[in-house]
């Protein structure tokens, strides 16, 4: 599949959305960072954010629909613009989950030095422009938001 869109793209929906409507839906476009992805030979699980919510929207993703350089450009850090379906969780963890129609990368990430762990405030001020992809400080901006608009 290709992975540039057509000009008639949808609407983006915030990833918080999704998880509270926790229903599934034919067609929709989410954009965000990949914050993981593990892949084997028949499927391929990302883990997206876009900040508006703590949690993660797990896209599921057929290898065989999308070329090799297109999912081996979707790494850890990069940006993604994802249409699917919304479709009910197999898993366990999650009650939906986006199976991937079309991926558009939109920025890559070659060495992105946030991994899946606790990092020292010591570490993140030296890299001050990723603080927003924490969870501590992306809950801080969200109660942030929050306060100076309500």
């Amino acid at each position: 599949m290709s992975t540039n869109f057509s000009s008639d793209m949808l609407r983006r929906t915030k990833i918080n959305e999704l998880l509270k409507a926790a229903q599934a839906t034919a067609h929709v476009c989410v954009k965000g960072w990949v914050r993981t992805k593990r892949a084997s030979k028949n499927v391929v699980f990302i883990a997206l954010n876009d900040g508006s919510t703590l949690h993660n929207l797990q896209v599921v993703v057929d290898p065989a629909q999308f070329s090799a350089t297109t999912l081996a450009s979707v790494t850890t850090g990069a940006s993604v613009c994802i249409e699917g379906a919304l479709v009910t969780s197999q898993g366990q963890a999650q009650s939906v989950e986006l199976q991937a129609k079309k991926i558009a990368l939109l920025g890559t990430a070659e060495d992105y030095p946030l991994q899946p762990k606790r990092h020292s405030l010591e570490f993140l001020r030296e890299i001050a422009h990723l603080l927003f992809r924490t969870n501590t400080f992306s809950a801080l901006y969200r109660v942030r938001h929050s306060s100076v608009f309500s």
